[in-house]
């Protein structure tokens, strides 16, 4: 008998139809079920693509005995975490606080009202159900000790994340900047790369910040290090070295043996973060890396109205990582090519990855080595290496593949938008612009309704309104495509977000924004997402979009607002700078200031390409012929000319995209702190 999952269209829910347990999902029937029947709830939260949550099914959900102490003494609420963000916040928090550990699944056992009393991750089967009997025998015999309990962890989740109003500084200095950096140093892992503990996330909003501090501050060893582990994570097994697209994590320190869930949101910002290495210090494998996950997702994530699929789970056949992995004798249907290619991925007859006894594809040898000994050119080598990864990807492709979660949340789909341009941008590819402007045309087509962003496009079941990360990164991939075409469509539809924004999420007497809208279900609890985490937090990201618009519209009123919210964060930052990465990299900009450079006249965007040409990571570029932006409409027609403005003073009309470079360095030069 399927239970109330069954009419879903999560595809993490779904799974979850035909257990025992009498599942019901997140709504007014269950609420008001546990309310009226005095019962505790119990929610359970995960994903589609986590490997934990497939084994706790396995093991205790489709247990009989277990789902029937579940039935009897809980009202069981399953909640697919990327559909509901908003009560997953709130319930990993309590997790967070009871036992200073979180992750998926996520359990929590609840009061009637909602209000968490108990909770974990993954149980064993016989700890689950041990924990189950407990906490019903403490609800029926001694409630006022669940009761008391709830009130005092509800007021530590409502206190978490919450900042006081601080004045704003007159302005950050690179001492504040360094602050951060010199014990950010001290956790370096400087033999395998990344930082010093594992699991090993790839984490590339830190190491996009670690980037363009080294380059403005001028810290080779810091500059070092970033390229070194951008190198190590494409040559590991976190990389799909056939397919193309990265692991979520890697579960050791060399990056070998990846937990193998590829997620949509991880190789967004990993082709930004590889775009602008290269731009930076232009690599062959980071041109590679780009090529193929971007080849990946059209192949394997690509819908037919222009958005992106989630996820791909980590197993295949009830086997984490089948799909991906291959056995010593597989390499001889490349023939003679095989021992070759053997050496080259790291394919040995007793498996690299000896606890499994099979092989992940890595490369643990620096390129340019092996390809000399084989005697190839650089170029003969990459021709040939796409030659034989074709080879091995058509063969891999008869296998069984992982499942693959179907939502399509507008915050991903952002962040792969924003990545597709930064690609083209950088390369020029006009097939990721073309595959970049179809993810906004859906965004757009899909994820609105009454000019108001949805989570994900709406369906039978539900309509779930947009969550602030939906806002903040939409708005930043509208930013980025404007910047990328110049078609000021996308600049006015980022702006109409962006008040939009403030309206719904702004908080004018605490000065803060808030995770849910004003119009949003009420929880108990409407909580500030400020941490920065594998996906920046929803705040950081407004609030740096909220400086570009005020610059690029002479907005006082989007500086303020982003002024406050930076200046409350501000003192956290240099506590734990991993976590505060995307609020570091506005601290740059706060320092060494934004380049706004304005190029006018029919070439304009000829000159925006001959511009990416040069990493200069701390600008913004506007252009066109004609043009109501401020920057712009006094400095309209075809002829050509280019400026350069920093603190609302703009140079001399330039007549070439090399006088822009040269006024940059000057500035740099006769600034050093700058």
């Amino acid at each position: 008998m399927a239970n109330k999952l069954q009419n879903e269209t999560s595809p993490y829910l779904k799974q979850h139809a035909h257990n025992p347990v009498d599942w019901m999902p997140w709504g007014a029937e269950a609420l008001a079920k546990a309310k009226k029947e005095n019962k505790l709830i119990l929610v359970s939260i995960g994903y589609s693509a986590c490997h934990w949550c497939h084994v706790m099914e396995r093991e205790s959900f489709e247990n009989e005995a277990i789902a029937q102490t579940m039935n009897k003494f809980f009202v069981p609420i399953k909640i697919d975490r990327e559909e509901r963000p908003d009560i997953d916040q709130i319930y990993m928090i309590a997790v967070q606080l009871m036992t200073n550990a979180g992750g998926w699944p996520l359990n929590c056992i609840c009061l009637p009202d909602g209000r968490p009393i108990y909770g974990g991750t993954y149980f064993r089967p016989q700890d689950w159900q041990n924990v189950l009997l407990q906490i019903a025998k403490m609800w029926e015999e001694t409630p006022e000790v669940a009761l008391d309990y709830a009130q005092r962890l509800t007021a530590g989740i409502h206190k978490a994340e919450q900042l006081p109003i601080l004045p704003i500084p007159e302005q950050y200095s690179l001492l504040d900047i360094k602050s951060v950096v010199l014990p950010w140093k001290e956790q370096f892992d400087f033999k395998d790369g990344g930082y010093q503990r594992s699991p090993k996330f790839p984490l590339p909003n830190n190491w996009l910040f670690l980037l363009r501090y080294a380059v403005l501050a001028k810290d080779d060893t810091v500059l070092e290090h970033v390229h070194f582990t951008l190198e190590k994570i494409a040559n590991g097994g976190i990389y799909d070295q056939i397919g193309g697209g990265f692991a979520r994590y890697s579960v050791d320190e060399q990056w070998h043996v990846p937990h193998f869930e590829k997620m949509l949101y991880d190789n967004g910002q990993l082709i930004s973060l590889y775009s602008e290495a290269y731009q930076q210090k232009p690599t062959p494998l980071y041109k590679r890396v780009v090529e193929e996950t971007v080849t990946w997702a059209e192949r394997e994530m690509l819908a037919p109205n222009g958005g992106f699929y989630s996820a791909l789970d980590a197993d295949s056949e009830g086997v984490e990582g089948k799909f991906y992995t291959f056995d010593y004798s597989e390499f001889d249907i490349l023939g003679e090519d095989a021992d070759l290619f053997r050496s080259y991925f790291n394919i040995v007859k007793n498996g690299n990855w000896v606890e499994e006894n099979t092989n992940i594809p890595l490369v643990n040898i620096a390129d340019q080595i092996f390809i000399t000994e084989a005697g190839f050119t650089p170029e003969e080598w990459e021709h040939y290496l796409k030659e034989i990864k074709n080879k091995l990807l058509s063969y891999r492709a008869n296998r069984i593949r992982p499942g693959l979660d179907n939502k399509q949340l507008t915050t991903w789909n952002a962040l792969l938008l924003k990545g597709l341009a930064d690609a083209y941008r950088v390369f020029d590819e006009d097939r990721y612009l073309s595959l970049a402007l179809g993810i906004g045309y859906f965004i757009r087509d899909n994820c609105m309704e009454n000019d108001v962003l949805l989570h994900q496009p709406a369906d039978h079941n539900r309509k779930i309104s947009g969550f602030l990360d939906d806002y903040a990164f939409t708005i930043e991939a509208y930013i980025a495509l404007y910047e990328a075409t110049f078609d000021e469509h996308w600049l006015l539809e980022s702006k109409a977000l962006a008040d939009m924004a403030i309206s719904f999420f702004y908080d004018k007497d605490n000065k803060t924004f808030y995770y849910t809208g004003s119009d949003a279900e009420q929880l108990i609890a409407r909580k500030s997402e400020i941490m920065d985490n594998v996906i920046p937090a929803s705040t950081s990201t407004l609030v740096r979009q909220l400086y570009k618009l005020g610059l690029l519209f002479d907005n006082e009123n989007y500086t303020a607002v982003a002024d406050q919210v930076f200046a409350n964060v501000f003192p956290h930052i240099k506590s734990y700078g991993s976590a505060y990465s995307n609020w570091a990299i506005q601290l740059l900009e706060h320092h060494f200031g934004t380049n706004e450079i304005a190029l006018t006249g029919e070439p304009a965007l000829t000159w925006r390409k001959e511009l990416d040409n040069s990493y200069i990571p701390n600008k913004i570029i506007l252009g066109g012929i004609k043009s109501t932006l401020p920057l712009l409409k006094n400095r309209q027609g075809v002829e050509p000319k280019a400026y350069l403005c920093r603190n609302k003073t703009c140079s001399l009309p330039q007549s070439s995209i090399a006088h822009i470079i040269e006024l940059i360095n000057n500035n740099r030069e006769n600034n050093p702190t700058n």
